[in-house]
C-alpha cells in the first residue's frame, strides 16, 4: 500500500496554488463575497491550467491530482466548488452528496448543471435554488429541488459515493494546512512580555496539538484515496472515518487559531476569519459530525473500523 501522492499531482497542486496567488490569492474570497459573478475568475484560472479536464473516475493519478487541486483550493478558501466539480458524472457538470431530508450545497448563482447522490448511492438531478441572502451569511449554501433519485440499477456507485464524500474533506484539509501557517507566523511574530508567544509553553502545547490534528487527517486522506483508487468495498467507510476526522479537526485548529489571534482571529482582516467561516458548509453538509459519527457507525456494522488505524494496522498487518 502506497499513500504517497505522485510527484505529479503533488507538482500540480502547487502550480494550482501559484496560478490562484496569481488571480487574486487571499482577495478571492472577499472579491466574490463583494460580486458573486467573481467566482468565474476561479473557474477561468483552473481551467487554463486543464483542471476541469481532469478525470478521477478513471485514472488513479488523475485522482491523486483532483486531490491536490482541492487541497491547494481550500488553503486559498476559494468560494467555488471545485471538489464537486472534480467529482461529476458523465451526465453533469457537477456532483454533491446530499441528506435527502434537507439537500443543500454551497453552488448558489453558478448557472451548472449539478446531480445529486445520496448515501446509499442514488444518483439524481439536483437544480439550486435562488439564493435568498447574502454570502457573507451563506458562504454560498442554498438549497437544492431534487429530481427522481435512481439506484444505478445494477451498478455499484459505492465508488461514486466515496469520491463524493473524499474530496471536499481534501478542500478542508487545504484550509487546515493555511489556518496553521498562518497561526505558526502570528505566534512568532507576536511578542508577549517581551518575547514571542511561540516561546510560551501553553502556546506550543496548542499548536503542537493542532499539528497533531492536521496531520492524522492528512493519513486519512491519502489512504481513503487510495481505498478509492483501488476499488475497495470498503471505500465508503474509509471515505466517511476521514470525514468524521476532518471534522473533528477543524474544531481543534479553528479553535487554536482564533484563541491564539485573539480578537483579530474573528476579525476579516485576518484570513483566519475567512478560512473559519467558509469551511463551515464543508463541516456541516451534508451532515455534521453527530450525524457522520452515526452512519460511519452504521455502516461498519459489527466489523470495526478499516484503515490505517483499523486492528489489522495495530498487529502490523497493513505495510
Amino acid at each position: 500500500m502506497n499513500t504517497d501522492l505522485s510527484p505529479e499531482a503533488t507538482e500540480f497542486g502547487r502550480e494550482v496554488l501559484r496560478a490562484l496567488e496569481a488571480a487574486g490569492g487571499d482577495a478571492l474570497v472577499q472579491q466574490a463575497e463583494a460580486d458573486p459573478d467573481r467566482r468565474q475568475t476561479v473557474a477561468a484560472a483552473l481551467a487554463d491550467l486543464g483542471v476541469w479536464e481532469l478525470d478521477p473516475r478513471g485514472d488513479g493519478d488523475e485522482l491523486e491530482a483532483a486531490a491536490a487541486v482541492a487541497r491547494s483550493c481550500g488553503s486559498w478558501a476559494v468560494p467555488y466548488p471545485v471538489a464537486e466539480r472534480l467529482a461529476r458524472p458523465p451526465d453533469a457538470d457537477g456532483l454533491v452528496l446530499v441528506d435527502e431530508a434537507r439537500p443543500q450545497a454551497a453552488v448558489a448563482g453558478l448557472g451548472l448543471r449539478w446531480a445529486a447522490v445520496t448515501l446509499d448511492g442514488r444518483r439524481g438531478p439536483a437544480v439550486p435554488r435562488e439564493a435568498t441572502a447574502p454570502p457573507r451569511t451563506t458562504a454560498f449554501v442554498t438549497g437544492l429541488d431534487l429530481g427522481p433519485l435512481d439506484d444505478g440499477g445494477a451498478g455499484d456507485r459505492a465508488g461514486e459515493v466515496a469520491l463524493a464524500l473524499a474530496l471536499p474533506c481534501w478542500t478542508l484539509l487545504g484550509m487546515l494546512d493555511r489556518a496553521l501557517a498562518l497561526t505558526r507566523e502570528h505566534v512568532l511574530r507576536r511578542t508577549q512580555f517581551g518575547r514571542p508567544l511561540a516561546a510560551l509553553q501553553g502556546v506550543q502545547f496548542q499548536v503542537a496539538d493542532a499539528e497533531v490534528e492536521r496531520a492524522g487527517v492528512e493519513v486519512l486522506a491519502r489512504y481513503a484515496l487510495w481505498s478509492i483508487a483501488t476499488g475497495r468495498p470498503e471505500a465508503v467507510a474509509d471515505a466517511l472515518a476521514l470525514r468524521s476526522a476532518a471534522i473533528d479537526a477543524a474544531d481543534v485548529v479553528f479553535r487554536v487559531a482564533h484563541q491564539l489571534h485573539g480578537a483579530s482571529g474573528f476579525c476579516d482582516e485576518t484570513q483566519v476569519s475567512w478560512l473559519s467561516r467558509y469551511s463551515l458548509p464543508l463541516r456541516r453538509l451534508p451532515f455534521g459530525p453527530t450525524a457522520t459519527r452515526e452512519r460511519l457507525t452504521r455502516a461498519l456494522g459489527r466489523r470495526g473500523l478499516p484503515g490505517p488505524y483499523g486492528a489489522a494496522a495495530a498487529l502490523g498487518g497493513v505495510r
